[in-house]
């Protein structure tokens, strides 16, 4: 009978797995936007049974947290998105079938012929040492990354004021091209009940 340890894992193999063809198959973009959270959580579960617990919290509050709740909130405050129903209809499945066939054939001879080293987990913190590399050795790239994400926010900034600003302006040359329309009309209407 297989150990609490192995049970565990494959339950949270089967909650990613299982998460990800749901999201990759369900045609409600309601329940993909809720597989998808147990699709992370299962990943974040993963982490942490790797004795990574660094990246299984930065899992949890970034992707669950984060990513996967802002997208139920743009879902759910979205008008009549329910009703949508999502399907590509580009590749049928008589051609993705024999395609994903293939693949898995390749990855299932793979994973069965690979010389899998087994060791044994220890549970110490990785915080600490991430931390301390990312203050002595990876210091430079740390800042340069953290430099490319505060350009990236200044661009979505420039791109979405821009947008506004635009839009604005679209707003006000129709509003002034339908004024100019409103102004003939108005000085033909009395020429007409005079001449009535």
């Amino acid at each position: 009978m297989p150990g609490l340890e192995t049970l565990v894992f494959y339950g949270l193999a089967a909650l990613t797995v299982g998460g990800a063809a749901g999201v990759a198959f369900s045609r409600n973009i309601l329940r993909a936007a809720f597989l998808l959270l147990g699709a992370l959580t299962g990943t974040a579960g993963l982490y942490f049974f790797m004795g990574a617990d660094f990246v299984g919290v930065t899992q949890i509050l970034i992707y669950v947290g984060g990513i996967a709740v802002l997208l139920l909130f743009a879902v759910l405050l979205t008008s009549r998105i329910g009703d949508v129903r999502v399907s590509n209809r580009a590749l049928g499945y008589g051609t993705a079938l024999p395609i994903v066939g293939l693949v898995g054939t390749f990855l299932v001879v793979a994973a069965t012929r690979a010389a899998w080293r087994q060791t044994e987990a220890v549970a110490a913190p990785t915080t600490a040492r991430i931390g301390d590399a990312f203050l002595r050795e990876y210091l430079l790239p740390f800042e340069l990354v953290s430099i490319v994400l505060l350009m990236a926010l200044v661009g979505a900034m420039v791109v979405a004021r821009r947008a506004v600003r635009d839009a604005g302006v679209a707003a006000a040359t129709a509003a002034g091209v339908s004024g100019a329309a409103s102004e003939p009309a108005a000085e033909l209407a009395p020429s007409r009940s005079a001449t009535s």
